[in-house]
């Protein structure tokens, strides 16, 4: 059976591949396409096995909408057919076939409004734990016209996909503060001000809070131990019990109420909605010991024999003090990377404004503007070069250390840095829309993204916190009923040590803080990982496909031998050819000139030119009668090729192209142009196979040429004379054979394919590689990258699994010996308090993650070589 289904929602390639994975999951499901352009889904499934309503509700629960089309099925070669079409810019992300990043989408023009969305990111105040997390994203979701809601504990950050004509910004806000959250208003910044330097700064005000409160809290605790226990301190203290509670009540107080405030704060707004979370464990446990202590004097007039916990409750806020102002301080270390981006922008340009300099901040730089630079200064904004010549150390965006010669007409990435001469550019990308601010925000975006793993401890965390009220009230039970005497005494020192030793906020921190520290040392190792679930699924991958041209090799020919015959000369060989190709627009052309260029070779004059197509050019030169081209060229035109012909097949077998030159009817020499490896390719190739992947080539060149390539770097199973849109169609062969495969090729032309693959991974320079079309981009284009991206994800999940092992394993072992009166409850503080520490300690191990692509010579792009 077939059947189409309009879907409602998809906004781009990461849409499409949760639309397909979706359907392709359902049992009875044999083949499922999703066309975004379209907004259809195709599938083919065994109708015993699996019904329309299932089909639709599988979509429904990925987080789409999703309607039968009666009557109609679409052919993928019909979907290709052109429909009326209008362009629309929904969002900042372009779809998969985008070939840039301001690219907008284009959608058929009836349906314009099924796929209108939008995008916003809100910062929740208030989150502790990751029961918090689960209740504002079911909040959020709540909301008419919000289509997705991802909130992420280690950035604080709720990323909502909604229907603007349908949901609108403040009522999501009005939601979150219903539930006794705040979304935090951010500050009117100028309009190219980066958000992220003013969400730096609100964390270091936080950590500095804690740190004071910590401070505060230790004197004043240590206050407390002194009037309590001073045998143990040596001191003698001629002062009456009924003094001493006083004093002690005196310095327990500010702990509680000014020390543990947020505590109270997180518990009354979750209390308010009848929820519960880890400020609801903090503040019940801390208060029952503290009003214990408070009341007990009153009610059994006994000053002299009574027990006072004060010392308890202000010792396990300030050690819960000390483990968040810990776990401040190596969160904000996780988000490393993206203060390193930040660094790097210049913060003044030097303008040229009616013919005066004006040194102005780079804020204030406009599109259009005359902008100088001088030596060892930083290129402020992207632009285009009007002026001068200079070598550019671009090795922030490429991860090339070898300066780049630019000259009028060539393009300058804003943060690089000029290192010779002086030159002029207009400004073409300023803000929000330079290079280095869309890494920004790439990396920004990865960090703030959920992987699947995640879900599974969201569930789990949000029946935690219940499950363990529930614990410690049976433990008080038990112990005031069956417990040995004083029982009360007993039963709440356990009860208050159950609430206590739980710690959902390191389930919280396990998945994330890792993903913040992976994407963060990808940016650094010039690897834009797009979110969590691609880091997650490139440690299943089993099969790697690599495009050849602009992948493998260079992207761009190169004329490779030269040689002559019958007397000639290869300069003179060389000299002909390029006289005959002057001016041609051919890439094979193209590359013979600019060889002659290269030498300073005199070209001659050319007329009577004329293209033969699929053969080769003809030409009159003043000194002779030329023909360039191939074999079938020489044939017709009956030119003897003696020896030339075993030349021609054996550069042909090395994959080269062989073209014949011809002068005054007589052959004179071949010259044989390829695009040639890139040289990094051999080495990524072996390692791949080293690592144990299949790894296979595609390319639409012939068989003869493919092999070669193939040979050269490594490759057995070639697919050779593949079209574009054919590409896809192999990516989802090999994934019917039960192959997890990633597609890498140049995030351009290679689209379809890359949405197709589990994974897509685009290569290029980060400028002109359409990087919103794959999960994970290289922005230097070393081959290289491959590696070391899968060696970062295998890293970084096998961190997240170390995390979420301890964290499971402190909760389930920790929490029965509490109940059974074996943990101390200031001991229990300390536990809880380091236990978040571990967790993102834990997380910045993956900090020293280093390539294990051997050899490697790509410079990290927030590292400047030495």
């Amino acid at each position: 059976m077939k059947a189409t289904l309009r879907v409602k929602g998809m906004t781009c390639n990461h849409c499409v591949k949760s639309v397909t994975q979706a359907l392709r999951q359902m049992n009875g499901v044999q083949q499922a396409s999703v066309y975004l352009d379209r907004s259809l889904a195709q599938v083919e499934y065994d109708s015993s096995k699996a019904s329309t309503a299932q089909l639709i509700q599988a979509v429904v629960d990925a987080g789409y909408e999703a309607a039968e089309l009666d009557g109609e099925i679409f052919e993928e070669d019909k979907l290709r057919t052109p429909a009326p079409r209008v362009a629309l810019k929904i969002q900042t992300k372009p779809a998969a076939q985008a070939a840039s990043v301001a690219t907008p989408i284009a959608v058929s023009a009836p349906h314009l409004t099924e796929t209108l969305t939008a995008q916003c990111t809100l910062p929740i105040e208030g989150m502790h734990c990751a029961s918090c997390v689960a209740k504002v994203e079911k909040t959020l979701q709540k909301v008419p016209g919000v289509i997705s809601a991802n909130v992420n504990f280690a950035t604080e950050k709720a990323t909502v996909k909604y229907q603007p004509n349908v949901a609108n910004v403040d009522a999501m806000k009005e939601a979150v503060r219903k539930m006794g959250y705040d979304v935090r208003e951010e500050k009117k910044e100028h309009k190219h001000h980066h958000k992220a330097a003013h969400d730096h700064m609100h964390h270091d005000e936080r950590e500095s809070l804690l740190k004071r409160k910590f401070i505060v809290s230790t004197v004043l605790t240590l206050g407390i131990f002194a009037l309590m226990y001073p045998a143990l301190l040596g001191i003698k203290l001629p002062i009456p019990m009924e003094v001493s509670f006083w004093l002690q009540l005196l310095l327990a107080t500010p702990v509680q109420f000014w020390g543990g405030w947020q505590f109270y704060k997180g518990a009354w707004a979750a209390g308010r909605h009848g929820s519960t979370d880890m400020f609801t464990l903090i503040a019940v446990g801390t208060t029952a010991a503290y009003g214990y202590s408070l009341f007990a004097p009153f009610f059994t007039g006994d000053w002299m024999h009574m027990e006072l916990y004060f010392d308890t409750s202000s010792a396990i806020v300030t050690l819960i003090l000390l483990g968040r102002w810990l776990e401040a301080r190596a969160r904000s270390r996780t988000s490393d990377a993206i203060k390193k981006l930040i660094g790097l922008q210049a913060k003044m340009a030097r303008v040229v404004r009616n013919g005066q300099e004006h040194d102005i901040l780079i804020e204030d730089v406009q599109v259009g503007d005359i902008v100088l630079v001088r030596p060892g200064e930083k290129v402020p904004v992207d632009g285009v070069i009007i002026n001068g010549a200079s070598s550019v150390d671009e090795s922030m965006i490429t991860g090339e250390s070898i300066p780049v010669e630019k000259k009028i007409g060539d393009e300058v990435i804003g943060a690089t840095i000029n290192k010779t001469g002086a030159f002029q550019f207009r400004a073409t990308k300023v803000g929000k829309e330079t290079a280095l601010a869309q890494i920004i925000k790439l990396v920004e975006e990865a960090q703030g993204s959920k992987p699947p793993i995640q879900k599974l401890v969201d569930v789990i965390a949000s029946y935690f916190v219940p499950a363990v009220i529930v614990i410690a009230i049976l433990t008080f039970t038990g112990w005031y009923f069956f417990g040995p005497t004083p029982q009360l005494t007993h039963a709440l020192i356990n009860f208050v040590a159950v609430l206590i030793i739980a710690c959902p906020c390191a389930l919280g921190l396990a998945t994330p803080t890792s993903i913040m520290v992976g994407t963060g040392k990808g940016a650094e190792h010039g690897i834009l990982i797009r979110d969590g679930e691609a880091l997650e699924l490139a440690h299943k991958l089993t099969t790697i496909v690599l495009d050849k041209t602009g992948t493998l090799t260079q992207g761009k020919p190169e004329v490779t031998d030269i040689i002559s015959a019958n007397g000639a000369t290869a300069d003179g060989v060389l000299r002909l050819a390029a006289s005959a190709e002057k001016g041609s627009e051919h890439p094979l052309g193209e590359a013979i000139v600019k060889r002659a260029q290269e030498k300073n070779l005199r070209l001659e004059e050319t007329r009577d030119f004329a293209a033969i197509p699929g053969h080769g050019i003809r030409a009159s030169a003043n000194s002779a009668k030329l023909l360039l081209g191939n074999l079938k060229l020489m044939q017709d035109e009956k030119i003897a090729l003696d020896e030339l012909s075993a030349q021609a097949e054996r550069l042909a077998d090395e994959g080269k192209t062989p073209m014949f030159i011809a002068a005054n009817g007589k052959a004179i020499g071949i010259i044989a142009v390829a695009d040639t490896l890139k040289e990094s390719s051999r080495e990524a190739v072996s390692a791949l196979k080293k690592l144990g992947f299949s790894v296979v080539m595609i390319t639409g060149d012939n068989q003869r040429t493919a092999r070669a390539v193939a040979k050269q770097v490594g490759i057995d199973q070639v697919y050779a004379e593949v079209l574009p849109q054919h590409k896809a169609r192999i990516v989802r062969e090999l994934q019917e054979q039960k192959k997890i495969v990633a597609m890498v090729g140049d995030g351009i032309n290679d689209a379809p394919a890359l949405a197709q693959a589990d994974v897509g991974i685009a290569i290029g320079t980060g400028t002109d590689v359409a990087m919103e079309a794959s999960d994970i981009t290289l922005i230097g284009g070393d081959l290289r990258g491959v590696v070391t991206a899968i060696a970062l994800s295998h890293a970084t999940i096998r961190n997240i699994w170390q995390n979420l092992f301890w964290a499971f394993v402190y909760n389930t072992i920790l929490i029965p010996v509490a109940a059974f009166g074996l943990l101390n409850p200031i001991i229990a503080a300390a536990a809880m308090g380091l236990s978040s520490v571990s967790v993102v300690s834990n997380a910045l191990r993956l900090r020293w993650f280093r390539s294990i692509a051997a050899g490697a010579k790509h410079a990290s792009p927030l590292q400047r070589p030495s």
